[in-house]
């Protein structure tokens, strides 16, 4: 298993260099430019270098635990990110007087995987202490979770710094909302500094994962007049028998054909109706653009794979703390 296991991350590595490579104009303009901030692929090389075979290998154990972790640690990041920047606020637990972002409503009951973060976290601390950033943590094993659910790899610009303060305020107003139109997606995407054609490719990462049923409720209401050319009846009627119960807590795979794999089904099931969120299916009938966006990742897969990578990196590098600011945290879910 152990051989497995480093086979598996040098394959890793081989593609992450390869793509690196391919991408290394695009790689030296972002990090020369005003929204760079310093961060560079292999910062630890010298000072813990067996820091992404660590992450690599936790993340690894926790996915063949659960496949469903592997949307959960990417979904991880996504929220830290778009609350004031990528700098692991998203991981602060409330403590005394502090108020952290864990409880405010698009993560309450919603964000998971703190417990395979902090494992990694612990050992990189047994081996190099205070030197890998939680923020560096959550942006590496999101591309290993991609990775290794047969998505593409990237090489992961590092060096963000932990954030001392989170915001719940901030949590509630700018992570999208399930149930966003497009109008309103495009709007906390551009907030961010994300182009309309990063929130469809970023989007695709509901290729993997579940959400609860009070997250899609509201499409399931009246389906009485739901006889649109862009409505699927049947997978209507099928999630409604599933969230039937009162007060119903079930899941539904966001991805009903390839739940476990990073592909580009989601894309698929959009054009069939077959969207869980109301926001999912909104990239096909709320705007043209959008939906030209999904054909094109139906038609040819390395085409998305190619915008996923691309705007992941552009998401990493939303306004994090470098330099002297913020700390490196020996617990990921406090401030030292």
């Amino acid at each position: 298993m152990a051989n497995l296991l480093a086979l598996l991350f040098l394959m890793v590595k081989i593609a992450t260099t390869l793509a690196s490579q391919q991408h290394k104009s695009l790689n030296e303009t972002c990090l020369g430019g005003d929204t760079g901030f310093d961060l560079q692929i292999d910062l630890y090389r010298n000072s813990c270098p067996e820091a992404e075979a660590i992450i690599f290998s936790g993340v690894e154990n926790a996915v063949s635990q659960d496949s469903r972790m592997a949307a959960s640690l990417l979904r991880l990041h996504f929220h830290d990110c778009f609350v004031n920047g990528c700098d692991a606020s998203v991981l602060l637990d409330d403590s005394g007087s502090f108020v952290g972002e864990k409880a405010a409503p698009p993560n309450l009951n919603s964000l998971r995987g703190f417990e395979v973060i902090d494992s990694i976290k612990s050992e990189l601390e047994s081996v190099c202490p205070e030197t890998v950033s939680c923020a560096d943590i959550l942006a590496i094993a999101a591309r290993d979770s991609v990775v290794l659910s047969g998505g593409p790899s990237w090489e992961v610009q590092m060096g963000r710094r932990d954030s001392f303060s989170a915001s719940k305020a901030a949590a509630t107003i700018n992570i999208p909302a399930p149930n966003s139109t497009v109008a309103n997606l495009a709007a906390k995407f551009q907030n961010v500094g994300l182009t309309l054609q990063d929130m469809v490719a970023l989007s695709g990462a509901h290729t993997m994962g579940m959400a609860r049923c009070s997250t899609f409720s509201s499409r399931l209401q009246d389906l009485s007049n739901s006889d649109g050319p862009d409505v699927n009846v049947d997978f209507l009627q099928s999630l409604q028998q599933l969230c039937s119960e009162p007060g119903n807590t079930a899941l539904a795979q966001l991805d009903l054909v390839t739940p476990a794999t990073f592909d580009n089904q989601y894309y698929i099931n959009l054009l069939s109706s077959e969207g869980l969120l109301q926001s999912d299916q909104a990239l096909v009938t709320g705007n043209d653009q959008t939906r030209q966006i999904v054909e094109s990742y139906v038609e040819d897969p390395l085409i998305f794979f190619e915008d996923f990578k691309n705007s992941m990196l552009k998401m990493g590098r939303l306004a994090p703390l470098t330099g002297e600011n913020g700390e490196i945290r020996r617990n990921c879910r406090a401030a030292n």
